[in-house]
Formats: structure tokens, C-alpha cells, sequence
């Protein structure tokens, strides 16, 4: 049954939230588990969609997959009796791709059915296959599958020809075990990938770079059990920042990398909000509408792509007149309909959107386009004057564990409803008020 969001707006969020294992990590790090024969213990998991999604491919293709409880995993690769991915789950998430480079540096073989994922633009994966074929890999696409095969990887010299998070990984994955030295030119720096690496060397994989664009790694005959703790998600920390400073509140967020925030701190800073950094929590607060300012998505350790939605709904609501330019995904725009029905005055040209501050949103009856728009929109949502319904909110489950959970224990009121259950819609005002 398909469920929506319903939120009264107009409390500032205030107290602590805990942030959960960060997703983009998650998914490398289950892809590479099943690159050993021994079991390996996964700590810090998110329990979102995409994570379970891919659990079930994983365990779909003959791994040993043990929940231990619903933030930790053991999975044992030994047991794979095929390299075939291909059934209709897979294709709704992009990560499945990881388990290509995964199979393919394990047994030289794999066959994995073309990613989907959220609709945000073209994002080809050229300097995946790119990369496969330069560590001695054929590589076909018959019948919606990728298939690629080689008789022994061998390393080699890559340069990407543009920075891709996924190519990284996957290329990471697939010459962890080839034989020789890989370099891999212009690679991303995302702190996922620094975490994918430090998981592969717990396992006895021997890479050096990551975190910088050019990453080294030297091939080892074979990896081994580990016990790892996934980083905390940037990206749910940045969007508890934003959803604190739109509702001026002030909320301490714990468990998370203040580095890794740098850039979404810099440009609240920059708007008139408090951030304040501690070892492993960042403190947001905002007692005043914020002003404006200029953002470019860029690769990290620039402002994240992933973060645009959630800032341009703040810079909706700042004064002034913002430009947000999305330099990453050229489709990514698509929640700027949605905002304009609650109030909003953006116009976008080509790749920029340009942003009339207003004084405040109308709560009104929206659609989630895409994950990180789907979180901009609760934003929205929360600082709305009125009641807000959001639909199509299984994208935001994808990368999101328990939202309204968390955001109603910051003293908001939200709640996941069944569409088009008057009698929840009635309840949920009666309470509220």
C-alpha cells in the first residue's frame, strides 16, 4: 500500500537527532563482503530501501546473508553458485552495478541487469566498462544485461575522463585482486569512496590514494573476513542542517564527520545560521530569516549535488535573490513545480535556478520527484503554513531510515498516512490542532 506524508508546518525543530551509517558507503562496502570466502561483519548499516534491496540480490545470487539486527549484517561469499543479477528490484536501484566490479574481480566473470535509480539525469556508466576493459575484461550488452569475462585481470594505467563516484568504486572493486598495480587517474574524492577503501584494505586489499585523485592499488591473490563500521551519511546530517536553519530552530546533530560538512556548513554560515562543530556532532541554529547566496553543486569536497534541493528550498525562503547552479545532473530540478505550488519564486534557465526569496510557504498537496527532492520537500513542508501532503514518499525512503520518526522527536508534527485515507488525514488534524 502506497503511503504519503502528512506534516503541519510552522515549529522549529529543536533537540538532538543521531544520524545513521551513510548509504552511498553502505552499498560499495555490501558489494565488496562478498569478494571473500570468510564472513564479514558490517556495522552502522542504514535500514533503508536501497540497502535491503540490495541485501536480497546479494543473498539472491547464493551469498549467506545473517541479520543481526537491523543496523548489522554478516555475509558470507562463499557460498555464490551464480554471477547472474537480473530480476526486478535490482534494476530500481543504481548501486546493483557495484556487485559487476564485485563479481567480476572475485571469479572474472559476472552479469548484472542495467541500473535504474532515481530519474535525475542521464548518468552513463562509460568509465565503469571503460575501466573493466582496461584490467583485461570483455565487456557486452545483450538483452538489457551487462556481461563482462576475462581469462585473468591484469592492472593497469585508468584516467577517467570524467569524475564519477561509481567508476571509482567499481573499477576499486574489480583490481583489488587483479594481478599487478592499478592506478586510477581523476578519481572522486567523495568520503564514500575513502570508506569502500578502508573497508577493501580491513580485508587484506592493498590501496592507497583514496580521498585524493589518484588512487594506487596493489593487487593481492585473495581478501579475507573483517569486522567494519560504516561511516555516518553526510547527506542526512546536511539535510537535518538545512530542515533546522529553514525552521529556526537549534538541534545538536550527533554522530557525524564535521569534515565531511564543510561545505554545507560554510554556506549556512554564510546565510546568517550558527554552526557550531564539536568532535562527532555539528550544533544548528537560526533565530531569523536567513539571507542569500550563490551555490555550485561540484565533485567533492565541493558543495554536494545531493544537497541542492535541501538548500535551494532554504534559499526559497531567505531574502534576496539566490542562484543555484547544478553543475552534476543536468535533470535535477524537477521539485522547483512542486515548491512553486506551496509559494516559491524560482526560475530556472538551463542548469541554473535563480531564487526570489519569499517571506513563507502555503502547505499544499505534493509529489516527491526523487530522493533528495523528496527531503527538500518535507522541508518545505515543515516550515509551511498549514498542512502539507507529499506522495511518492517510497523515493525518500530509499535513502532516508525513519524520517518522520526522527524529525517529529525534534518537536515537529508529521506522519505517514495511506494516500487517500480521509479518516488518517481528519485524525492526524484533530491531534495536531
Amino acid at each position: 500500500m502506497e503511503n504519503q506524508y502528512i506534516i503541519k508546518g510552522g515549529t522549529p525543530l529543536k533537540g538532538e537527532v543521531t544520524i545513521g551509517g551513510a548509504k552511498n558507503a553502505a552499498l560499495g562496502i555490501l558489494a565488496a563482503a562478498i569478494m571473500t570466502d570468510e564472513t564479514v561483519t558490517i556495522e552502522n548499516l542504514p535500514d533503508v530501501r536501497d540497502i535491503n534491496v540490495l541485501l536480497q540480490a546479494i543473498e539472491g545470487i547464493g551469498a549467506t546473508v545473517q541479520r543481526i539486527n537491523s543496523h548489522t549484517v554478516k555475509i558470507n561469499g562463499s557460498t555464490i553458485g551464480n554471477i547472474t543479477i537480473d530480476y526486478d528490484s535490482i534494476r530500481k536501484i543504481r548501486a546493483s552495478y557495484y556487485l559487476l566490479g564485485a563479481l567480476l574481480g572475485k571469479y572474472n566473470k559476472a552479469q548484472v541487469a542495467l541500473p535504474g535509480g532515481c530519474d535525475i539525469g542521464s548518468r552513463p556508466i562509460d568509465q565503469h566498462l571503460k575501466g573493466f576493459r582496461a584490467l583485461g575484461a570483455t565487456v557486452t550488452i545483450e538483452h538489457g544485461m551487462i556481461n563482462t569475462f576475462a581469462d585473468s585481470l591484469v592492472g593497469n594505467h585508468i584516467f577517467l575522463d570524467v569524475v564519477s563516484v561509481g567508476a571509482t568504486i567499481n573499477i576499486m572493486l574489480a583490481s583489488c585482486m587483479a594481478e599487478g598495480r592499478t592506478v586510477i587517474e581523476n578519481a572522486a574524492k567523495e568520503p564514500h569512496i575513502v570508506d569502500v577503501a578502508n573497508f577493501l584494505n580491513s580485508m587484506g586489499a592493498d590501496i592507497k590514494g583514496a580521498g585524493t585523485d589518484k588512487i594506487r592499488i596493489n593487487g593481492v591473490s585473495k581478501l579475507h573476513s573483517s569486522e567494519y563500521s560504516i561511516i555516518p551519511d553526510q547527506i542526512e546530517a546536511g539535510t537535518f542542517m538545512v530542515a533546522t536553519a529553514a525552521t529556526h530552530g537549534d538541534v545538536l546533530i550527533k554522530n557525524v564527520i564535521p569534515k565531511h560538512l564543510e561545505a554545507i556548513s560554510v554556506k549556512l554560515i554564510e546565510i546568517g545560521a550558527t554552526v557550531e562543530e564539536y568532535d562527532d556532532a555539528v550544533r544548528v541554529s537560526a533565530d531569523h530569516r536567513l539571507g542569500h547566496t550563490q551555490v555550485k553543486t561540484l565533485p567533492y569536497p565541493g558543495f554536494p549535488t545531493d544537497m541542492q534541493p535541501q538548500i535551494a528550498t532554504l534559499l526559497a525562503l531567505s531574502e534576496g535573490t539566490s542562484t543555484v547552479t547544478e553543475s552534476i545532473f543536468e535533470n535535477r530540478f524537477k521539485y522547483v513545480d512542486e515548491l512553486a505550488r506551496m509559494g516559491a519564486s524560482i526560475k530556472v534557465e538551463g542548469n541554473v535556478a535563480i531564487i526570489e526569496g519569499v517571506e513563507g510557504f502555503t502547505g499544499a498537496a505534493i509529489s516527491a520527484p526523487d530522493l533528495r527532492a523528496g527531503a527538500a520537500l518535507v522541508v518545505a513542508g515543515l516550515v509551511a503554513e498549514g498542512y502539507t501532503t507529499i506522495d511518492s514518499i517510497h523515493f525518500i525512503e530509499r535513502g532516508y531510515e525513519n524520517f518522520e520518526g526522527k524529525i517529529t522527536a525534534l518537536g515537529a508534527s508529521m506522519e505517514k498516512i495511506p494516500v487517500d485515507d480521509e479518516r488518517a488525514v481528519m485524525k492526524f488534524k484533530l491531534k495536531v490542532g
